[in-house]
């Protein structure tokens, strides 16, 4: 045995190969994705010249596939055979080197027909990318314990989540408070047998936490490094070889994951109408957590009025062509990475204080592409709106998560991600119009006022002691009386939209 006491060595998940194999495939995936994203982009507006077209052809990649995911995330689920999800990746290879032939021929139809199929096994390969990595973290943790109480060191460390959590359960507590975590002596720690127990699902929470926390930085490496790079390939190679990148991305993972089985442990008992049933009452029961979806709904209208009318406008408006286009996405990515850190680092602040001052930073980027007169000033107010980005879903997420029982995280997480896909698709149709109708800085003007006024929405939700520690009891207006003292977690921000991993 090893002098070292197993509680102290291997504290990250991400010594399990299985989960760093799901973050890497992850990056991988987001990385090409950026590849195929303007290169379709720039493609479609080359050929048409219409902000509008640029919308239709990411309504069909975001909005229409959100109806079809949660039956075919439930088709996988079901199989009892691996390479499911391998076979999502692979189908995606598939249509995105069909749709560098529609390209290089171009016929929009077409396109916007692939784009949707290609969307729908996209959202659904990562809702059940995310899925597996929060299963792996969770067994790496249960395995850790196991190893612990083999090694006869069943306590924790003080300093560690777990073990704190152990602290106040056998003190009698139920939770940490938001600044200073219940104490109680070693004895009582060893004789409490459910604080054991709970210490044991708090560590897992809290690994799952970390795997996800990874998936971010993933996401924010590659939203950093993903649009400069397509800039750079798509007028230097041609958006056709952008497009076979962005396929050979997705046949990378799907030979990384090829033992993966994305299997849920109620696929034969429960069936997707129940489960979506079952948070909505949860919805209809908490007015807290209604208030707060509706709220990110109206946000998300006007947060996504950008991506259609970004080509237009860093080319048309800035005169910046497709290397000012990456640029753009490139400096607002980079604000994303920060702002990812800074959500990391703001443990103690209030998530209702996060949500409306990232809400605002958007609101005002959007304000700044309106006015700016140059490139240079057009990307700082984009790294302003990356900031806002890297902290508004992170604080979503962790907000719906806090206030949701654990029993229902991944229906609930299920609906966001519906909101967050179906929403934008208005946001996306209005601010193509706008600037067809009008002019990009229009667009823009008109989603700096939305963004900057929905922030009054934030503003007034009772979320001013819900924080993101965790451990942390969740405040609401109205909490059902099954609801756990605990339940945060971290997730990745937006999927493939400009604002909502």
């Amino acid at each position: 045995m090893s002098s070292t006491p197993p509680s102290r060595t291997a504290s990250s998940p991400l010594r399990d190969r299985k989960l760093r194999r799901i973050v890497a495939a992850y990056t991988v995936n987001r990385l090409g994705t950026w590849f195929g994203f303007i290169a379709l982009s720039v493609a479609v507006y080359e050929h048409t010249h219409s902000a509008a077209a640029v919308a239709a052809l990411l309504v069909a990649g975001q909005v229409l596939p959100a109806f079809a995911v949660p039956a075919l995330v439930a088709r996988v689920e079901a199989a009892s055979r691996r390479g499911e999800l391998s076979a999502l990746y692979l189908f995606e290879a598939a249509a995105t080197a069909a749709l560098a032939g529609l390209v290089w021929h171009f016929w929009l139809p077409g396109i916007l027909l692939l784009v949707a199929l290609d969307g729908t096994a996209a959202l659904a390969a990562s809702a059940l990318l995310r899925a597996a990595a929060a299963r792996a973290a969770r067994e790496w943790s249960h395995g850790r314990h196991a190893q612990i109480a083999t090694a006869g060191e069943e306590d924790l460390p003080a300093h560690t989540y777990a073990g704190q959590a152990g602290i106040a359960l056998a003190g009698g507590e139920s939770g940490l408070g938001p600044t200073e975590p219940a104490r109680g002596d070693g004895a009582d720690r060893g004789a409490s047998a459910s604080g054991v127990i709970d210490a044991r699902e708090a560590s897992a929470l809290d690994a799952e936490r970390r795997a996800n926390a990874a998936i971010n930085i993933g996401f924010a490496v590659t939203f950093t490094l993903g649009p400069a790079l397509a800039g750079l390939a798509v007028p230097a190679f041609g958006a056709p070889a952008a497009l076979l990148i962005d396929a050979v991305s997705f046949v990378i993972c799907g030979a990384m994951l090829l033992d993966l089985r994305p299997r849920s442990d109620d696929a034969d008992t429960s069936s997707v109408r129940a489960r979506v049933r079952a948070a909505w009452r949860h919805i209809n029961a908490a007015p807290g957590l209604r208030g707060l979806l509706l709220a990110e709904a109206v946000a998300l209208v006007f947060f996504e009025f950008s991506p259609p009318i970004e080509v237009a406008y860093a080319k048309s408006t800035l005169h910046a062509g497709d290397g000012g286009y990456g640029l753009l996405l490139g400096v607002w990515g980079l604000g994303v990475a920060i702002g990812s850190i800074l959500f990391a680092r703001s443990i103690r602040r209030s998530l209702g204080m996060l949500l409306s001052a990232s809400t605002l930073a958007v609101g005002v980027a959007y304000l700044g592409w309106a006015i700016a007169p140059s490139l240079a000033v057009a990307c700082l107010a984009g790294l302003v709106g990356g900031l806002g980005n890297g902290v508004q879903w992170a604080a979503l997420i962790s907000a719906v998560q806090r206030l949701t029982p654990e029993s229902l995280h991944g229906r609930m997480m299920g609906a966001v991600e519906s909101l967050g896909a179906i929403c934008p698709g208005i946001g996306l149709s209005l601010g193509g119009a706008i600037a067809a109708l009008s002019s990009p800085r229009a667009a823009f003007l008109v989603a700096g006022v939305g963004a900057s006024l929905s922030t009054l929405a934030f503003v007034r939700l009772p979320l001013g002691s819900l924080t993101v520690a965790a451990g942390a009891p969740a405040a609401t207006d109205v909490e059902p009386e099954w609801a756990p003292a605990d339940s945060s977690q971290s997730r990745d921000s937006r999927a493939s939209a400009q604002i909502s991993p």
